[in-house]
Order: structure tokens, then C-alpha cells, then sequence
């Protein structure tokens, strides 16, 4: 299986993520979205099977500091334009393991799917 995780090195989340594929002896690939870029046709991929909704962190520091104007009246179109301008706003970590994709972190899934 090949598995990538994506996302960024300082996030707490990722790093549970990192540290459980560490543990248990998971190899995996670390896409960091800051240092490696997020190209538009990966993000649209992902946004076709996820949806944006589930993609988009609301919740996060980066979201939140946006201005109203930009957060009202959200579409597949303009949260694609936010998530590419800024990918600290994508739920994290996102993990590609041979085309199954998925967010977040549980440990109690993934033991199900990579232990």
C-alpha cells in the first residue's frame, strides 16, 4: 500500500498522525503543503470526493481570520480559490492510501485500516 499524508509539519493533529504511522511501522510519504505546494487538479480531485464542505477547516486560526465578506456565500469555486491561496485552511491530516482518501485523525479507525 502506499500511503501519503498531507498537511503541514507544525500542526498538532498531524503530528499524532506521524507519530501513530511511526509507532506502528506504517511507511507512509509526508506531502507538506507549505514547502511541497498543493497544485489545483490534486485539490479538485480531492474536493470531488470528499466535497469541499468536509475539506475546508472552519474552525481553524487561518479561517477564522478572514473577512466576513470572504466567509459568507462559500461555493465549491471560491472555498477551492482559499484552500489553493491558503492550504492551512484543509483539514488535516489528509491521507491518500492508494486512491482511499480521508481527514482527520482517529486512531481507532486507522488501526482498522493501516494496522
Amino acid at each position: 500500500m502506499t500511503l501519503t499524508l498531507y498537511g503541514i509539519p507544525n500542526c498538532d493533529t498531524v503530528k499524532k498522525a506521524r507519530r501513530w504511522l511511526d509507532d506502528h511501522g506504517v511507511a507512509y510519504e509526508f506531502h507538506d503543503y507549505r514547502k511541497d505546494g498543493l497544485d489545483a487538479a490534486r485539490l479538485q480531485g480531492w474536493i470531488d470526493a470528499l466535497g469541499w464542505e468536509k475539506l475546508l477547516n472552519r474552525s481553524g486560526t487561518t479561517f477564522r481570520k478572514l473577512p466576513e465578506a470572504a466567509k459568507e456565500g462559500l461555493g465549491a469555486t471560491s472555498a477551492m480559490a482559499l484552500m489553493l491561496d491558503q492550504p492551512a485552511m484543509i483539514r488535516r491530516p489528509l491521507v491518500d492510501a492508494d486512491g482511499d482518501l480521508s481527514v482527520g485523525f482517529s486512531a481507532d479507525d486507522w488501526q482498522r485500516r493501516f494496522a
